[in-house]
């Protein structure tokens, strides 16, 4: 695994939690329990936090970075996911918030100060616009992305399946990948 310190800090990653071999995790990362990162995933920790809840799975090529402090954000923003979040292939998610199980389609942008809460879905492709706030159970897309309508039961009953699928396809990758 391409695991980095940063200026003398690691990445925390729970013995419960899948890095695959190829992905790259640097400086101030927490990885919460049964959680999965991905091939060509790449999650860079160096000028502030990212924090990854459990049974969260970051799918492949997906980048995850954060915002330094600036004389107006002296704390800059951090990246922090949630419990139970899927985040779709080539997903990059850039110092914002996933709420627990919130979903977030393929090739999706979120960028600084989003706030996507629970059960919310961002669909593939969408660009989410700095500061905007994807309320509870929205489905939004498009480029921008506007909410388009509340999700179902159903879609959301699908997310839940999804993000277990990805628990135990994680622990078949772990049982085959040599040590």
């Amino acid at each position: 695994m391409a695991i980095y310190p940063f200026e003398g800090v690691f990445p925390q990653i729970h013995p419960q939690a899948f890095v695959h071999p190829e992905a790259v995790i640097i400086g101030r990362v927490r990885i919460g329990a049964l959680s999965s990162v991905w091939p060509g995933v790449i999650i860079r920790g160096d000028v502030n936090d990212i924090e990854i809840g459990e049974k969260t799975n970051i799918q492949d090529g997906c980048v995850l970075h954060v915002t330094r402090g600036t004389p107006d954000r002296p704390q800059g923003s951090s990246l922090v996911l949630g419990n139970r979040v899927t985040v779709g292939h080539k997903v990059t998610l850039h110092a914002c918030q996933l709420m627990d199980d919130a979903m977030i389609g393929i090739g999706a942008i979120l960028l600084d100060r989003v706030l996507v809460q629970p059960a919310a879905m961002v669909g593939a492709g969408s660009l989410v616009s700095p500061g905007k706030h994807v309320a509870a159970r929205e489905l939004w897309l498009g480029s921008p992305a506007r909410k388009v309508r509340d999700r179902t039961e159903d879609e959301i009953k699908a997310s839940a399946v999804i993000m277990e699928h990805y628990i135990i396809l994680a622990g078949h990758h772990r049982d085959s990948i040599p040590s």
